[in-house]
């Protein structure tokens, strides 16, 4: 057995934290590979490492002097490395190095990364273990994108030297030689990339909570948790705002086969959530998880004998493709088509976006509507149980919720509907009340 660990940004923001990462890694000698993040807040008004550092790096870049606030974010590691009594260790030579190069040529992404360089460099001390730069092991292609091919090869060969290794997660090397970063929570993808060139068993992401929740906290009181969850009800979730993991976290292991345990660094005896390509583990509801996103515009579309007309969806979406606008669903009828986008996205480009409408596709008339929010109803367990679709639309209609809009997904896996964005608290409580609490 084999196993790789992640630990997030709260599981090392401190050396009472560290110590109860290296009590879960003694404790199971599987756990080979550990990836860790940058130190995370210490308590509610805390910072950050990496926001702190890229305060830095923007004062660096105006040509301000960067060195109290170098000396700060040092602060931050001594206090782990004392409370660790590393005595014979020391990042001196590592902040000299971090200072002048942010002063000399400072770079957004050198600077977002070395919190989990120096917090890596760290664990591999605390552990005894060796520890490898994720700039000589991960690879970015021209475009920006994972270059795994090379990723793969050159990570294989390297874990193949070591039993044991931290490789620091959200970072890896450009294409033009420079360090270059994932979006933020990358250490995610990280541990999913290792965990595969390292043919692990079992890939555990270590975070603040014990596995996925049904629902929001914040808007349902104590909601149940999900003990396995497959790849793909995770990413219609992940899609709709759920953000225990990157969602591109998936994707390596995925192919690889491997399942994700997510679990609780603070409660490490919680099994937490098991997340797998497919499983026979029965369902203890019908719906896996519900997640959802505010702030949504629909464009509606309407021309006579529209259905009959060959090409007017595609010229219709060629409108927002010469925007370089994405769009998130698409219900249709006979005579009407609604493409419904991102507020943010749209708002500004909204008038070019309808003149290229009438421009491309001449429709008879385009309407626009904002203040729509999305929730996705996501389960494996939908395909065979009846009058889903139903239980929800009466569940909202009890509510006096209007539904402006419903789309299945041709899996079965999902459904999401569209409620007003004052309607959306309400409208998940009322769906989770109906599929979890009634149960």
């Amino acid at each position: 057995m084999k196993k790789v660990v992640k630990f997030g940004g709260s599981s090392l923001a401190s050396a009472e934290q560290f110590k109860k990462v290296k009590n879960i890694i003694d404790a199971d000698e599987s756990r080979v590979y550990v990836v860790p993040s940058a130190p995370g807040k210490r308590f509610s008004d805390d910072t950050k490492v990496t926001d702190m550092l890229l305060h830095v790096y923007k004062t660096a870049s105006e040509g301000k002097d960067i060195d109290e606030e170098i000396k700060a974010i040092k602060a931050r590691y001594d206090e782990i490395i004392t409370g660790l009594e590393l005595k014979d260790f020391s990042l001196d030579e590592d902040f000299e190095i971090i200072k002048k190069n942010l002063k000399e040529e400072p770079e957004v992404d050198y600077a977002a990364s070395r919190g989990e360089y120096l917090n890596g460099k760290i664990m591999a001390a605390y552990l005894g273990i060796q520890f490898i730069d994720a700039a000589e092991v991960i690879f970015f292609n021209e475009e920006g994108n994972l270059n795994d091919y090379k990723t793969e090869k050159t990570l294989s060969a390297k874990l193949k030297q070591y039993d044991r290794a931290v490789v620091p997660g959200f970072y890896g090397m450009g294409k033009n030689g420079k360090v270059k970063t994932f979006s933020r929570g990358g250490s995610d993808v990280t541990g999913s990339i290792v965990a595969r060139a390292s043919k692990a068993d079992v890939y555990e992401n270590w975070t603040d909570v014990s596995g996925f929740l049904v629902a929001d906290p914040r808007i349902v009181d104590s909601p149940k948790a999900i003990k396995f969850i497959t790849y793909r009800e995770l990413r219609e979730l992940s899609y709709m705002g759920a953000s225990v993991l990157h969602e591109d976290a998936i994707f390596p292991v995925r192919r690889a086969g491997i399942p994700i345990n997510i679990r609780n660094t603070n409660k490490p005896e919680d099994e937490g959530t098991w997340i797998v390509e497919s499983t026979c583990q029965k369902q203890d509801y019908v719906v896996t998880g519900i997640a959802g996103k505010k702030d949504f515009c629909t464009v509606f579309i309407t021309k006579a004998m529209m259905n009959s007309e060959i090409g007017f969806g595609r010229k219709v979406l060629q409108a927002f493709e010469e925007n370089s606008i994405s769009f998130e669903h698409m219900p249709s009828g006979i005579d009407t088509m609604t493409i419904v986008v991102h507020a943010d996205e749209f708002i500004h480009k909204e008038q070019s976006v309808i003149s290229a409408i009438h421009r491309l596709a001449e429709p008879d008339s385009v309407e626009i509507e904002s203040g729509l929010a999305l929730i996705a109803v996501v389960g494996r367990g939908m395909k065979s149980a009846s009058g889903t679709a139903g239980k929800l639309c009466t569940a909202l209609a009890k509510k006096d919720i209007n539904i402006k809009m419903i789309d299945q997904g041709s899996s079965e896996l999902n459904i999401i509907v569209g409620v007003n964005n004052k309607d959306f608290d309400t409208a998940i409580k009322a769906i989770y009340e109906v599929f979890i609490e009634k149960k």
